[in-house]
């Protein structure tokens, strides 16, 4: 049976790409107390795919030019975080008896401190930089950094799992691009801020990032637009009052910092009901950049087991990317985020890959023999198929996200055209 992944997804041409891994990264990313050695099957099952061999045969270049990241410098890091948080996080010889610092930090309960904890912050920063350069020198149309995407890292300490806020620090830095020239068919070409738009597919709330950016205030424009598609309710991390749902009567609405919660389980259904949606703030916006979140813990499977999400078919989280690869103009970086299932994770980032190459894998092939193989059972295929959790995501919820949605886009655009500057 023909699968999106043979059909929709091979459509159009391969955009050039990297692929940012090393040793080095692999190894202090495995060494992260919540997901210990997922990285490490994720960049296995990569390269046992032949993904990092596979040549384009129009040109018998290389798919993917793999990068090596470089550790980010303290300076590079105090672009967003707090000089005492680093001084603390980045000082191999601490010895974190001092409970009332421990606290302060955020080190402890889910952000434990760890052994060469001051390594995986510089080398999971300097990955996420390394791409953000790649995109800048144009070297790629897509970039790609599976061990970056901590999105609940806050400015001055470590929160839910992440140590270092490498998204915060690639937006900021795709946002001091030189200005973007554009041109309209009706005038002349003219000169603006280049747009950055942060897209979030984690089952949790981008709390960190948004909040970064979050602005409601102002009544300028932005460079810089936040979306987060996630679940929320009483007690499910992270507590946010921008996890609601957008609101445009809301007197701290921000029409640049957006939340679209999706109720319990989510599949392919609801995902292709608000494809629509995103698609249209995006065409509004109209980014130059586009960092693209792709957190897998709301794929069937995860123990989070909150959404049904799959990796294939319509609506699905693979037929999802393929249409942002495809179909938005702006280039496009790719980070990791949540997935606590580890081979369903490397299942899901390999299969991106693939389509982020242009040559999108089958998803009902064989995992090829290597290494975590037995990690793969009982079904040792790529795909991750839906479960039998009940979608909650009702007609009349999905209508209501779309009134808002609209509205949304109106107030949006109203900004874009009629702000009084550009923040």
């Amino acid at each position: 049976m023909q699968s999106m992944g043979d059909s929709e997804l091979s459509a159009g041409p391969s955009s050039r790409a990297v692929y940012v891994v090393s040793e080095e990264l692999v190894k202090a990313s495995s060494s992260l107390p919540s997901n210990r050695n997922r990285s490490f099957l994720v960049h296995s099952l990569a390269t046992a795919l032949g993904l990092f061999k596979a040549v384009n045969p129009d040109n018998g270049q290389k798919y993917l030019r793999v990068l090596r990241p470089r550790r980010a410098t303290t300076r590079e890091l105090l672009v967003y975080h707090t000089r005492d948080y680093l001084e603390y996080a980045l000082n191999p010889s601490r010895d974190y008896q001092d409970k009332s610092q421990i606290a302060e930090f955020g080190l402890e309960d889910d952000c434990p401190p760890f052994h060469n904890m001051h390594e995986y912050i510089q080398l999971v920063a300097g990955a996420t930089l390394t791409a953000v350069d790649a995109l800048k020198d144009d070297i790629c149309d897509v970039a790609i950094c599976w061990d970056g995407g901590r999105h609940h890292a806050q400015k001055s300490k470590a929160s839910g799992f992440c140590y270092v806020a490498d998204c915060v620090l690639a937006i900021l830095a795709l946002k001091k691009q030189p200005a973007i020239v554009t041109t309209d068919i009706d005038t002349l070409p003219a000169t603006r801020k280049p747009r950055v738009m942060y897209v979030d597919l984690d089952v949790h709330f981008s709390d960190a990032v948004s909040q970064a950016f979050y602005n409601a205030s102002s009544m300028a424009s932005s460079q810089i637009l936040t979306l987060s598609i996630h679940y929320t309710s009483p007690g499910f991390f992270p507590p946010s009052f921008l996890s609601d749902l957008s609101n445009p009567d809301d007197p701290a609405f921000d029409p640049f910092t957006l939340s679209l919660p999706l109720k319990a389980g989510a599949s392919n259904r609801t995902f292709a009901r608000i494809w629509p949606i995103v698609n249209g703030i995006e065409n509004t916006f109209d980014p130059d950049f586009i960092v693209i979140q792709c957190g897998v813990d709301g794929l069937a499977g995860d123990p989070v087991a909150t959404w049904n999400w799959c990796l294939d078919g319509e609506g699905s989280l693979g037929s999802w990317l393929g249409k942002m690869l495809r179909q938005w103009r702006g280039k496009k970086l790719l980070l990791g985020g949540g997935g606590y299932n580890s081979a369903n994770a490397a299942r899901a980032w390999a299969y991106l890959t693939s389509i982020a190459m242009g040559n999108p894998l089958p998803p009902d092939m064989d995992i090829p023999e290597h290494r975590t193989l037995p990690l793969y059972q009982p079904s040792f295929t790529l795909d991750v198929p839906a479960g039998n959790m009940q979608d909650e995501n009702s007609e009349e919820y999905l209508l209501e996200v779309e009134r808002r949605f609209q509205r949304v886009r109106e107030a949006l655009n109203f900004r874009l055209t009629c702000g009084t500057g550009s923040l």
